[in-house]
């Protein structure tokens, strides 16, 4: 799983490039973006975490905080294009990973526990 590491690391450098971008002065920008800042760095080191579990069920358990961060991320970068912050057109890149790493995760989580 070498390569979901850097997929999520490569993915939190990306989140961290588009805040970068947002307007300073916007409150509203700026609060979005901390959230999706904080989320979307965070499912990287989760990951790792998982990767290094001791057990199953702590691997299943580092996968399902994986999963709900990305989640969470995908809800505050839709917010960014639903408030006007960021256009849906320069979000579709980011957003179309943030969904396909959920579909991963989701698929991990499952298999985890079945």
């Amino acid at each position: 799983m070498k390569d979901l590491k850097l997929r999520t690391k490569a993915f939190a450098v990306r989140v961290i490039k588009m805040y970068s971008k947002l307007p300073k002065g916007d409150a509203v920008a700026q609060m979005l973006g901390k959230q999706v800042l904080r989320s979307g760095t965070s499912v990287g080191a989760n990951y790792r975490e998982a990767s290094r579990g001791q057990s199953k069920a702590e691997f299943i358990s580092k996968i399902g905080d994986c999963l709900k961060e990305i989640e969470e991320t995908e809800y505050w970068l839709e917010l960014l294009v639903d408030s006007g912050v960021v256009s849906a057109a320069q979000m579709a890149d980011l957003l179309d990973e943030t969904r396909q790493l959920i579909a991963i995760f989701t698929t991990i989580d499952k298999s985890a526990k079945g």
